[in-house]
């Protein structure tokens, strides 16, 4: 393709804090890159870290890449080191990858100081290992670390490291903005300043930004606008201190906002798939706020907003949801209006538009519980139930009643604490009583719950809470104080959350946690 897509991940990405990929975990996250239909993979430095030298090996068997190519990243030779006696130059082409990215010094400062040789030296470095990668039938790139600040710093110099780069035949010379201090307007000026200084055009340019002013995104994309054709990126913006330009955002700005073809087609819906799998592999929660890609990307809370969508949702989405892979959402709050509960309603698969008593007492009803403390934005199973309940005809049936419960906690001798739960319910017109031990109250609630109703609802043992949220609400103090429950609840199929609000802390996991079963149990 034209634009040249290159991925960083497994290794800028790599140096993220909480991040530590395994050989496994990189091979898997190489094909999630290729199905996202990047061009370039870097996978780390072999030689430097024995778990990429693997990386390497392991990928010649066990990657059949479709769309993107591998690449090894490096040093350039040592100062004083003949290229053909460096044993990390050699490290890279033992890698066997078509394609390898040497990072070279372009501030002068750093390379007086840093690798204690001088101006001509770098440059020799720069030019025999580039010329010793392609006389291997090797693609070089070049990454010029510090390039802005160096450019700045000494244009002359750090112009004559892309010169010399090119010359001595590297296919792309990226210029880094390291320390992530830069601007749009500043990377589009060093880029004119260079082209004009060097006589390389644009287009052999490529860009690698840091976030360090939050940035990186517009900045790679000033860049691409000022003719650069090679982007640097990680996906989710993963990287060392603030991250690195975020794959997602940068290739969905360009291929929907400016109309380039960077990515093969049928690609760019992938992305909140692929965004969210690679979250997991990394362990890291998927920013909800992630522009494009994050769950909260389409949501609309105020009810003005909602309103419009009603009548065309592109009034408040810049651009449609779906060319991402993403879906719309309507939140549920004080805020919301009859058109948020009905938008939300349908999203839902209930259609309130023939029932407007009903959608006026949900609306009421809604914004008289948020007014206490209830909280349906994030738990659309509790707003569900709730909407059922209130529709004639009363659609929805709750599988079981509750008479009463008991919980108690018992601190032993030997230091172990345990609670006991007994709950009296009615199901099918049979009374139930079952008594569980749990880890703590909610635990032992939900035990005896499903000791009770395991013979009726055999579907139970599915079940698993995964996730359980407590929040003290503003305005409340000590141990008198409102509390917020929210309970995540999965089958192997589906999740689903609910919520529950009471000045006890039991009792609010009690709604949310009858909720959450109510819910699964649903026809």
């Amino acid at each position: 393709m034209e634009y040249q897509v290159f991925d960083t991940t497994l290794r800028d990405g790599g140096q993220r804090e909480g991040i530590s990929y395994s050989v496994a975990d990189k091979l898997a996250v190489a094909k999630l890159l290729d199905e996202f239909g990047v061009g370039f993979i870097e996978g780390g430095w072999p030689g430097a870290m024995p778990k990429d030298t693997e990386f390497f090996q392991r990928a010649r068997t066990e990657l059949e890449l479709k769309n993107a190519v591998l690449v090894a990243f490096g040093a350039t030779r040592k100062a004083g080191t003949p290229v053909d006696q460096d044993p990390q130059v050699q490290a890279l082409l033992d890698a066997e990858t078509p394609v390898v990215c040497v990072v070279a010094k372009s501030d002068i400062r750093h390379v007086e100081r840093a690798l204690r040789t001088t101006g001509d030296e770098n440059l020799a470095m720069v030019r025999d290992t580039v010329k010793h990668l392609v006389a291997n039938g090797r693609r070089a790139f070049v990454d010029c670390e510090h390039f802005f600040d160096g450019f700045r710093y000494d244009p002359e110099y750090t112009a004559s490291v892309v010169k010399t780069a090119i010359e001595a035949g590297a296919e792309r010379v990226i210029m880094c903005d390291t320390n992530g201090g830069m601007l749009p307007s500043m990377i589009t000026k060093a880029i004119h300043e260079v082209v004009e200084r060097t006589g390389v055009p644009a287009d052999l340019l490529g860009i690698h930004c840091q976030n360090d002013t939050s940035c990186a995104v517009a900045n790679t994309v000033a860049a691409v606008e000022a003719g650069v054709k090679h982007f640097q990126c990680t996906a989710n913006g993963y990287g060392e201190r603030p991250g690195n330009a975020d794959l997602f955002a940068t290739v969905s700005n360009l291929q929907l906002k400016l109309g380039l073809p960077v990515l093969p087609d049928g690609c760019l819906e992938k992305a909140t798939r692929v965004s969210s799998a690679l979250a997991e592999i990394a362990n890291i929660a998927p920013d909800t706020h992630q522009a494009y890609v994050g769950a909260a990307a389409f949501a609309h809370k105020a009810g003005l907003h909602a309103s419009a969508i009603k009548v065309d949702p592109l009034l408040y989405n810049h651009v449609d949801p779906a060319v991402v892979g993403n879906d719309m959402r309507i939140l549920v709050t004080e805020m919301a209006g009859r058109a948020s509960i009905e938008l939300k309603s349908r999203e839902l698969g209930i259609d309130l538009a023939g029932h407007p008593d009903t959608l006026s007492t949900v609306t009421r009803r809604v914004k008289d519980l948020e007014a206490g403390g209830w909280s349906f934005e994030a738990a659309d199973a509790s707003f569900e139930l709730l909407v059922r309940g209130e529709l004639a005809g009363g659609s929805f049936t709750r599988p079981f009643d509750l008479e009463s419960y008991r919980v108690q906690v018992e601190h032993r001798e030997d230091g172990s604490v345990v609670s006991e739960a007994t709950v009296k319910v009615r199901v099918r017109g049979e009374r139930v009583i079952a008594t569980a031990e749990g880890n703590g109250p909610v635990n032992a609630l939900d035990e005896a719950l499903r000791a009770g109703l395991t013979q009726y609802y055999p579907q139970l043992k599915n079940f698993e809470l995964s996730d359980f949220k407590v929040r003290i609400l503003e305005g409340s103090h000590g141990t008198n104080a409102i509390t917020r429950v929210l309970l995540e609840t999965g089958d192997g199929e589906r999740d689903w959350t609910t919520v529950g609000v009471h000045e006890n802390i039991v009792e609010a996991s009690w709604v949310a946690l009858v909720d959450a079963l109510t819910y699964g149990l649903a026809e």
